[in-house]
């Protein structure tokens, strides 16, 4: 596939929101890659996973913009399973029949004499590119010839270059020394470092629920009644005349009272309750693949006599 048809300027990609073709949102754009015949955008990487950390290659074939959205014409879960490759500088042409095999797309040829990116002539032309860039810069150019050749020879690879090769791994240790980095005897290490965050969201919600229960309740109340007995009491001398003497039926009657037991239910408020939240703040461990550059030296004397102990914070520097 060529460049991308409606796009010219990689600087009208930097940034945006990439959406799939069902229209979920997948991450942003990281990278801008150009085609090396036509000088038009081609690839991007799209930044996904946590923070952003892990970058997939998308083409931008059959791709469009809306405002700071652009959409490509693949599913979400496409892009992520996509190969990883390192956003170096210029894609390779293993890499990039890779990406190509994963997206169901297949390369143009270059319209020079056929296809001139083939996997067995990757080497060769790469290092005849850096011969041609690198001059006389000898021995001390040719560490990676393959890459620096092919960016020194954007016509004859047909590859793809990124666009901002400023960037944090971006070809930054591609830089050469001596002629090859104009008469500089020094070059820019780069590294990849985590910047851990937080983000607030909503994991879930608590209410309060009021329902009526029934239970049994006994109470003991003491209750009282009246009970009849009898009482004979003599008369004396002086009452006999006050009653009757005559002889007959007589009937008394005697009214008695007794208590029972009631009862009488009521609502009455009795307590309030309500909802209160609180931050608890634990220690959470997130872990992410982190990239950095090694710089190994060779005087001509003795191979490999300079290894990378880690920089200045690794476990010696070397100069």
């Amino acid at each position: 596939m060529g460049a991308a048809d409606g796009f010219t300027d990689s600087g009208e990609l930097d940034g945006l929101t990439v959406f799939d073709s069902d229209g979920e949102k997948v991450g942003t754009v990281g990278r801008v890659y150009v085609d090396d015949d036509t000088g038009k955008p081609d690839w991007i990487t799209v930044k996904t996973g946590m923070f952003g950390m892990k970058e997939s290659f998308v083409p931008l074939a059959g791709a469009r913009r809306v405002g700071s959205d652009l959409h490509v014409s693949h599913p979400k879960d496409s892009v992520k399973e996509a190969p990883r490759v390192d956003a170096d500088a210029h894609l390779s042409v293993a890499e990039e029949e890779e990406l190509y095999r994963h997206y169901g797309l297949t390369r143009k040829t270059t319209g020079r004499g056929g296809d001139a990116r083939t996997t067995s002539g990757t080497g060769a032309a790469g290092a005849a590119g850096t011969g041609a860039a690198a001059g006389a810069a000898g021995a001390a150019g040719t560490a990676r010839a393959g890459q620096t050749g092919r960016a020194a020879t954007p016509g004859g690879m047909g590859g793809h270059r990124d666009t901002d090769a400023s960037r944090p791994l971006a070809g930054a240790g591609a830089e050469r020394s001596a002629a090859g980095a104009g008469g500089r005897d020094e070059m820019t290490r780069s590294e990849e470092q985590l910047t851990v965050g937080t983000e607030e969201y909503e994991s879930g919600r608590a209410r309060l629920h009021k329902y009526v229960v029934t239970e049994e309740v006994t109470r003991t109340v003491p209750v009282s009644h009246e009970e009849v007995r009898v009482v004979r009491e003599p008369l004396k001398p002086g009452e006999r005349t006050a009653g009757t003497s005559d002889l007959g039926d007589q009937d008394v009657e005697v009214t008695l009272h007794a208590e029972r037991a009631t009862v009488r239910k009521e609502a009455v408020p009795v307590e309030r309750v309500r909802l209160e939240t609180n931050k608890v703040t634990e220690q959470k461990e997130v872990s992410a693949e982190l990239r950095k550059e090694k710089i190994d030296y060779a005087d001509g004397k003795e191979a490999g006599s300079g290894k990378d102990m880690g920089g200045e914070f690794g476990q010696g520097r070397r100069r």
